[in-house]
């Protein structure tokens, strides 16, 4: 029967990207995701004028994400939305919008973590993908997080890593400021790694205790060393690109995949999942692979239009949240802080 179908209204606005999705219980009917444009001239996010473009694309992307799901808004069942991690500002266009459209079609509100949104997007029904069987660990890298979580059950996740400073996104972006590439840098460096040799440069891996990673201390590395070679070779970012982007990537992932071997070693869990926006880097996906065959772990890699921040991966945690009748009401505010 029709009626027992669920259909969830998803909204993403933690960051810079406005996002809306139809989800019919587990399947995605739409994805629409509106960037922004305005940030690069600035070389990062501009929370003010996040959230200003957030207002300005929130009405038609969700119109669009209706529309091409080919239904009424009569027929959507609850509204998801993002409550956090993420800018104060975007945040609370997306959770205003969400409470009072809830209010106007008198259906129940969802709210969701950002990240626990991450590494739910694995359970979104696709063809040739397969979803990780519980428990497994994921891997959550983004922008603003890297972190390892134990997951257990669908809403049962515990944080057993995580960065004490920088996110691993920021120090691919940094670092491509500081070889003047344009924002957002992490991409090219992956691009351009492609073409390098990773052994070109050594850089020092932080020694942190535990599970927990630091990235400011590579930053400041990768900083001293082009400012030294510059100083001696005008031309060596330009002479040497290929190379030192290979070179950072090769720290980086190192620096993931080690983390990771301890996590495994610790838990005895060998299913990773891995999520966020920088989980689309050829280079980590490449060793996640290898480490199949290596040293025997079942690994899932979400479909590339489910790792940067989309509203599919809110719908999800709807989906589930609608089926545990786990609802929010109109009191709900946004969360900066948001913790899984």
């Amino acid at each position: 029967m029709a009626s027992q179908n669920i259909y969830i209204l998803a909204i993403e606005s933690s960051c810079d990207d406005t996002a809306a999705a139809i989800l019919k219980n587990d399947t995605l009917l739409s994805n629409i995701v509106a960037t922004q444009e305005v940030h690069q001239k600035y070389g990062g996010v501009v929370p003010e004028l996040a959230s200003r473009a957030h207002q300005q694309n929130i009405v038609p992307v969700i119109h669009q994400a209706i529309a091409e799901a080919n239904i009424d808004k009569k027929d959507i069942s609850a509204i998801a939305f993002t409550k956090g991690p993420g800018l104060m500002g975007s945040l609370l266009v997306g959770t205003s919008f969400a409470k009072s459209l809830a209010l106007g079609l008198n259906i129940p509100l969802i709210e969701v973590n950002h990240m626990q949104a991450h590494i739910l997007a694995h359970f979104i029904k696709e063809q040739n993908f397969k979803t990780p069987e519980f428990p497994f660990l994921a891997l959550t890298i983004s922008g603003g997080h890297t972190q390892i979580v134990k997951v257990t059950s669908h809403f049962e996740m515990e944080v057993i890593g995580q960065t004490i400073d920088d996110a691993v996104g920021e120090a691919y972006d940094k670092s491509a400021k500081i070889m003047g590439l344009p924002y957002p840098g992490g991409p090219l460096i992956d691009k351009y790694a492609q073409l390098g040799d990773p052994k070109s440069y050594k850089f020092t891996k932080p020694k942190v205790g535990g599970l927990d990673f630091s990235f400011s201390g590579l930053k400041t590395a990768i900083l001293y060393f082009i400012q030294k070679q510059v100083k001696e070779n005008p031309n060596f970012i330009e002479e040497n690109r290929n190379d030192i982007c290979a070179s950072i990537q090769y720290t980086i992932v190192n620096i993931l995949m080690d983390k990771l071997k301890k996590a495994v070693k610790e838990t005895g869990i060998n299913q990773i999942a891995i999520g966020g926006g920088v989980s689309a880097n050829s280079g980590i996906r490449k060793a996640l692979n290898e480490a199949e065959g290596k040293y025997g772990w079942k690994t899932y890699v979400p479909k590339f239009e489910y790792t940067t921040d989309n509203a599919a991966m809110i719908g999800i945690v709807g989906y589930y949240k609608y089926l545990a009748k786990d609802f929010t009401d109109l009191s709900v505010t946004a969360q900066p802080r948001y913790k899984i």
